[in-house]
């Protein structure tokens, strides 16, 4: 009979192989994608595929870590190796590597499946692909004969899969079926919310519809009146004539009014019927939404699992992650019985994997180091799972290391190029913390098997606000870190504010949404440019949905300002918009898989007689606003000023070239563009223009040669040059600063407002 630890491993390992599955699924795909020629968008879009191939690997290797399969750990480390020198060159795999990387994927799978492999082959390639990337980035060819290589690393034709032991008997009262079909009933009883809106919408027309009626019969009948009083007023004149027999009341008035009379009685019977359908329509709406919320909250509770589903791995890898690191922790664990959606555990499984990687390989401290500051030697980890109101759950992943240092974050962003240095000098700690969640930067001094390359803590922010949620990084009571994720119980139905800007409806989540204000338009200030409203003696930035969306400019508000106080982790935003039309609950539907990733937008929901509204990201709108999470808004260029500036744009790609153009045009400035270095020149000596802003990476001349070629002219040696490219390497900043280079921006997270900000920074 299997002991407790067997089947709790048992149950470890299923989970593990569902989720590797969905790991190895996707980095067939990406690598597929890659390889396609001619489809992957040119280098920013190749280099954007090969950080999330990293990032699947870099997922896989610690889901692999946690049930010690050593296998697949080791040949992920490898594979990892390999995709962060690409990464790091922003580049594709050169054509020979396709191979090994698809054999690669092909034994991950065959050892998921149980098989047994001889991986000394498999490694050594990849790292010979290691060494050429690293000694020559631009030539590597990484391979031995495929062929070869595939022979020597297959399993043995006699090599079996282990047997899995009997499950246990389970008792009579429950029923085996899979999550995936309980999901798909889950989903269909989420449709008849729909219903249930739908017929909250009818009801309510029907009241409208019975006010109008009402309103028109209580008119009818002051008509009715009227035409009885001209009835009785024509007898009185003719009532002697019509005594004698000399005349009477003719025809046509009788006729008028006993229809006048006939209306008003169907009039009244009609408004009387109304009364019964509306009150058949309300109790039948009660009834439904009755039986459609039991149905779904019954169905919701099929799928909600406690945290301990997901908790139950974490003392096997904190204890594994101590003795691999020298060091000794304790892990508590609180609120392990809050239950959630087994959707949300799901996605959760990798963000807290993360997390207690960075807390044991970068915050607690070995033995000796808390010896000599005073600690104890046995460091404290605590993961703590709380309810919060308005259907959320916060989990927070706190220890008692060394902290991380604010500064420190903030040098690494500037030295990285990731934050201008003039943007971090103004930044406040709770702002220079969230820099961690930024993809590549990183407190570690060392690269390790652990951590170190600056991905997973934004794995951590992307997978919360995927979810609705959000994740802040803080300094604990005592020393130490905290990190803390404010989550949706349930991922169906949410409480939405519906709001109008431009002409068009939008929803946005009313847990990111502080609170509703009316302003003066005087109460707008401009500070350092920026437009900046006080609210609660906090002065905050001020951004226009219509502009952060898009859209074309509505018309000119007259009287109050509406705003929107938003809010996600430690960013906040005041936003402006047209009008609140009220709080409503909403069901979430997904775009398609066509639509999987729509900026701002995180999916739609249908209101009343079946009008599809988006629904807001709230987590992007404050990243396209604020700037990758630091500064105020954005704002266009003085448009006097901006108009008589004539920028010119180089950029061998069209895609980047329209997308410069456009950023650059919405800022106010007149764009010219150039295809590369020799047709800028040509352009230049034309004269007439006050700035350059160029890729790197083109043909016949590049942007190096470019810049040089522009501080060798006389005519032009004072016009200011903006290198924008995705090699964003110290080297290549170096040379960039040789040539004379005016500023230097790395593509990868390019934001219009970083933009823009260099340019009149320049032109100033």
């Amino acid at each position: 009979m299997a002991t407790d630890d067997e089947r709790f491993l048992q149950r470890l390992l299923a989970t593990f192989r569902l989720e590797a599955d969905e790991h190895l699924g996707a980095m067939s795909a990406l690598v597929l994608e890659l390889e396609r020629p001619g489809e992957s968008g040119g280098p920013a879009r190749a280099a954007g595929l090969v950080e999330t191939l990293f990032r699947e690997v870099h997922s896989l290797k610690g889901a692999a870590r946690a049930v010690n399969l050593a296998d697949i750990e080791t040949v992920c480390q490898a594979l990892e190796s390999v995709l962060a020198l690409l990464k790091r060159a922003q580049r594709a795999p050169p054509a020979p590597m396709f191979e090994l990387l698809y054999l690669t994927i092909d034994v991950l799978r065959g050892l998921l499946d149980g098989g047994e492999y001889e991986l000394g082959g498999l490694l050594h390639a990849l790292m010979a692909a290691q060494q050429e990337l690293s000694a020559a980035p631009a030539a590597a060819s990484a391979a031995p004969s495929m062929p070869a290589l595939a022979a020597a690393v297959a399993p043995p034709a006699a090599a079996v899969a282990p047997s899995t032991p009997a499950a246990a008997p389970e008792p009579e009262q429950t029923v085996r079926i899979s999550t995936a079909k309980l999901t798909a009933l889950l989903l269909q009883a989420e449709e008849l919310l729909a219903f249930k809106f739908s017929a909250e919408h009818m009801a309510a027309d029907l009241r409208a519809l019975h006010g109008e009626l009402e309103g028109w019969r209580k008119r009818w009948s002051r008509t009715v009146g009227e035409a009885r009083a001209i009835g009785r007023a024509g007898e009185r004149r003719h009532g002697a004539a019509g005594a004698s027999g000399a005349t009477r009341k003719g025809p046509p008035l009788e006729r008028l009014l006993e229809a006048v009379e006939r209306d008003a009685l169907l009039a009244k019977s009609v408004s009387e019927r109304f009364v019964q359908i509306e009150r058949s329509a309300w109790q039948e709406r009660r009834a439904l939404a009755g039986m459609v919320d039991h149905l779904l909250e019954d169905m919701k509770r099929t799928l909600m699992l406690p945290f301990s589903t997901l908790l139950e791995m974490a003392p096997r890898l904190v204890r594994d992650l101590a003795r691999d690191s020298g060091k000794e922790v304790e892990l508590r664990v609180d609120g392990a019985a809050i239950e959630i959606d087994r959707r949300i555990l799901e996605q959760m499984r990798d963000p807290l994997v993360h997390l207690l990687r960075n807390a044991i390989d970068h915050g607690i401290e070995t033995p000796a180091e808390r010896r000599q500051a005073g600690k104890p030697e046995r460091a404290r980890l605590a993961i703590e799972v709380l309810p919060r109101d308005g259907d959320k759950v916060e989990l927070l992943v706190s220890d008692d290391g060394r902290g991380i240092d604010p500064l420190q974050v903030r040098e690494r962003a500037v030295r990285d190029g990731l934050l201008a240095p003039e943007a971090g000098a103004a930044l406040s700690t709770a702002q220079m913390l969230a820099l961690v969640f930024e993809s590549g930067v990183s407190t570690s001094a060392m690269l390790t098997d652990l951590s170190g390359r600056g991905l997973g803590l934004a794995i951590v922010r992307e997978k919360a606000e995927k979810l609705g949620g959000s994740v802040t990084a803080e300094a604990a009571p005592g020393g130490g870190t905290r990190f803390r994720i404010v989550l949706p119980a349930t991922l169906a139905t949410f409480r939405g504010l519906l709001v109008t800007t431009a002409g068009r409806q939008f929803v946005l989540p009313s847990r990111n949404v502080e609170r509703v204000a009316r302003v003066l338009p005087e109460s707008v200030q401009s500070v350092e440019g920026h437009p900046t409203v006080v609210l609660e003696g906090e002065v905050l930035a001020l951004v226009q949905l219509w502009r952060v969306l898009g859209l074309a400019a509505p018309s000119a508000p007259s009287g109050y300002l509406t705003l929107a106080l938003l809010t996600s982790g430690s960013r906040r935003m005041a936003c402006l918009v047209d009008a609140v039309l009220g709080e409503q609950e909403v069901l979430v539907k997904g775009l398609g898989p066509q639509l999987r990733r729509v900026p701002n937008i995180a999916g739609a929901t249908v209101l009343g007689a079946g009008q599809v509204v988006p629904i807001l990201r709230v987590a992007d709108l404050l990243k396209s606003a604020l700037g990758a999470g630091v500064g105020g808004a954005p704002l266009p260029a003085p448009a006097a000023q901006a108009a008589r500036q004539q920028l010119l744009v180089v950029e061998d790609s069209i895609t980047s070239r329209a997308l410069l153009k456009n950023m650059l045009e919405v800022g106010g400035y007149r764009v010219t563009v150039a295809v590369d270095g020799v047709d800028a020149l040509s352009v230049l000596r034309g004269g007439g223009y006050d700035l350059v802003v160029s890729d790197v990476e083109m043909p016949r001349m590049d942007g190096f040669d470019l810049t040089a070629s522009i501080r060798a002219d006389r005519r032009l040696a004072g016009l200011p040059v903006v290198l924008v490219t995705s090699l964003a390497s110290r080297e290549h900043r170096e040379r960039g600063v040789d040539v004379g280079a005016s500023a230097y921006i790395a593509k990868q997270g390019l934001e219009q407002s970083n933009l823009l900000a260099t340019v009149r920074r320049l032109l100033r």
